[in-house]
């Protein structure tokens, strides 16, 4: 049976739960809500719902190993169930993109995520997955990335931010059925002419 795997990340704890650091968790709450998987195991590491979406098995993944060690949860799963690379769908907080802003992406480096390190160190330098970018913006120049990312969202960022994951539960339905290419042509913003506006996300 062909399967396809959903990973949130985030850090485990009520502590965390509406933390920047979590808005992957956020997002596979709301798409396991969406799929009606609401059965969750810890399974390697990890939070783990499983549902069908048109005849295909999809596993909805919260790491509880801390975000900069996902990888020693993903790897083992994926592994276990042979479910490769491009299969795999990875959501995470981004500081390069504006709160709340989305972007879809085929592939690519950590681009200094830990998370996302982490995953491509435990798959052996495998880059091939696809990625769920949601933009939390960079901290004022007085505070740390740390403090930036373990720290909640204001209430107007908060509101961009549920904003967004209800926008992106369709997207992420979207890669299942149709696959990352059509879901980045159907809800990545579209970019500005470059006279207008130089493109912030360098290809990587």
């Amino acid at each position: 049976m062909k399967m396809k795997i959903f990973v949130g990340l985030g850090n485990p704890g009520a502590e965390y739960s509406a933390t920047k650091h979590n808005v992957g968790f956020m997002l596979a709450d709301k798409l396991a809500e969406e799929l009606g998987a609401n059965d969750w195991r810890k399974k390697f590491d990890a939070l783990v719902a499983e549902t069908f979406f048109e005849g295909e098995k999809i596993l909805i993944v919260k790491p509880q190993t801390f975000m900069n060690l996902s990888g020693e949860s993903v790897a083992p799963l994926a592994d276990f169930y042979k479910v490769a690379p491009e299969s795999l769908t990875v959501a995470h907080d981004d500081m390069d993109l504006p709160v709340g802003m989305i972007r879809l992406r085929p592939k690519g480096s950590g681009g200094g995520h830990h998370g996302i390190e982490s995953i491509i160190q435990f798959l052996g330098g495998e880059k091939n997955f696809s990625r769920v970018r949601i933009g939390i913006g960079r901290p004022p120049e007085n505070r740390s990335v740390n403090s930036h990312v373990l720290s909640p969202f204001n209430e107007e960022d908060a509101k961009k931010i549920s904003d967004a994951i209800e926008n992106l539960v369709p997207a992420v339905i979207c890669i299942f059925r149709e696959g990352i290419d059509a879901a980045m042509n159907k809800f990545n913003p579209k970019k500005k002419r470059k006279a207008e506006t130089p493109e912030e996300d360098n290809p990587q």
